[in-house]
C-alpha cells in the first residue's frame, strides 16, 4: 500500500524550497513530494489528480481549478553581453522594434502584440532558444526567474517594465479544498502554526458577572465652628 503524501507539481523557474521546508517542520506526518512539470502541463495534472496541488504561471484555460496568486515576475530581455540593448539598464518593449525575436514553443511570456520581428522557426525550449540567443540569432523575453534557471556566462538581461508579465499561483481543484492544501495555503500565505484559519474558533470565555453596585456611604456635614 503507497504511504500518503502531499503532491506539488512547480513549473520551471518557480522554487518551493523555502515552503518546502516550513511544510515539513509542520507536517512531518505527511511526506510532501516534489513533482517537476512542464509550464504547459501543470494545470492538466492537477485535473488529472496526478498531483494535489501546482504552483503554476497564470494563463491558458484554467477551468475547474482554484488559484491563488502568489506573486508577479519581473520580465527580462536575454541578448548577448556585447549586444547594443545592454547599453541601458532598462529597457521599453519600444526599445526591441528592430530585433529579431525567439519565441520557443514553451514560451510564457503571453504578447498581444509583440515588438520587433518575431522568428518564424520556433525552438523546442526556452534552454534552447538561450543557445541561439548566445549564437547572436535574436533576442529572447522571458520572466527573470528562467533567465536565472538557464543562466550562460556570455548572456545577460535587462528589466522590461511594460511589457507582459507572468504571475505565479498555486492552483488546486474546485470543491477539493481538502485538509492537506488548507495547510499549504497557509504556508504560502505566511500563516503561523498556530492560526486560527480554517480552525474551529475556541469558545469565547464566560463573561464575569458584574458586581451589584455598593450604596455609598452617608456625607458627613462641615464641623461647626465653635463660639
Amino acid at each position: 500500500m503507497t504511504s500518503p503524501s502531499f503532491r506539488l507539481a512547480h513549473v520551471p523557474g518557480v522554487t518551493p524550497d523555502k515552503w518546502v521546508r516550513v511544510w515539513d517542520e509542520r507536517s512531518p506526518d505527511l511526506p510532501l513530494v516534489l513533482v517537476q512539470a512542464a509550464a504547459a502541463d501543470a494545470a492538466g495534472m492537477v485535473r488529472d489528480r496526478a498531483v494535489d496541488a501546482a504552483l503554476l504561471r497564470l494563463g491558458g484555460d484554467r477551468t475547474g481549478l482554484h488559484a491563488i496568486p502568489l506573486y508577479t515576475e519581473t520580465t527580462v530581455v536575454v541578448a548577448p553581453k556585447d549586444h547594443l540593448v545592454t547599453a541601458s539598464d532598462e529597457l521599453s518593449a519600444a526599445d526591441l522594434a528592430d530585433e529579431v525575436l525567439l519565441r520557443p514553443l514553451d514560451d510564457v511570456i503571453e504578447w498581444t502584440d509583440a515588438p520587433g520581428r518575431v522568428s518564424d522557426d520556433r525552438p523546442e525550449s526556452t534552454a534552447d532558444a538561450m543557445k541561439l540567443v548566445a549564437a547572436g540569432l535574436g533576442l529572447l523575453v522571458v520572466p527573470q526567474s528562467l533567465f536565472r534557471l538557464h543562466f550562460r556566462k556570455d548572456l545577460t538581461s535587462r528589466p522590461i517594465p511594460d511589457a507582459p508579465q507572468s504571475r505565479v499561483a498555486l492552483s488546486w481543484l474546485e470543491d477539493e479544498t481538502t485538509d492537506p492544501i488548507e495547510r499549504f495555503i497557509g504556508i504560502v500565505r505566511g500563516r503561523t502554526p498556530n492560526s486560527t484559519r480554517g480552525r474551529q474558533p475556541e469558545p469565547a470565555a464566560a463573561p464575569r458577572r458584574a458586581k451589584p453596585p455598593q450604596p455609598k456611604p452617608p456625607q458627613r456635614g462641615k464641623p461647626r465652628k465653635r463660639r
